[in-house]
């Protein structure tokens, strides 16, 4: 039994749209602005969905403090930024493949 022409077409259409929505996620996503932060919010660093540093903010009072604090501090808020870009990608692509019923293992680009 051979396919109708017009559920191929029909197909490659939603392929497109589907294609489309990916990509604006995908705009949406590098474009949007995460901050992670560490001891109890004394280091924030702003990060895109790019993972581009945006900016960093040092509470003064970390600088009372030994070089080797503020190290560690930077470097978990930017290890919190990473998580929260890497969890908020995946849900909003989760999100875009809902009802598609995709197979184990496939996901689209960017996740």
């Amino acid at each position: 039994m051979r396919p109708m022409k017009g559920s191929i077409g029909k197909l490659m259409q939603q392929a497109q749209e589907m294609q489309g929505k990916v990509q604006e996620a995908q705009d949406e996503l590098a474009n949007m602005e995460i901050t992670g932060e560490a001891g109890a919010g004394l280091v924030k660093i702003v990060m895109t969905g790019k993972h581009e540093v945006r900016s960093v903010h040092i509470d003064d009072s970390v600088f009372e403090e030994d070089r080797e604090l503020l190290e560690d501090l930077l470097t978990a808020a930017m290890n919190d930024a990473v998580q929260k870009v890497s969890t908020t990608t995946q849900e909003r692509m989760s999100d875009l493949a809902g009802g598609m019923n995709l197979p184990p293992g496939m996901n689209f680009p960017g996740m």
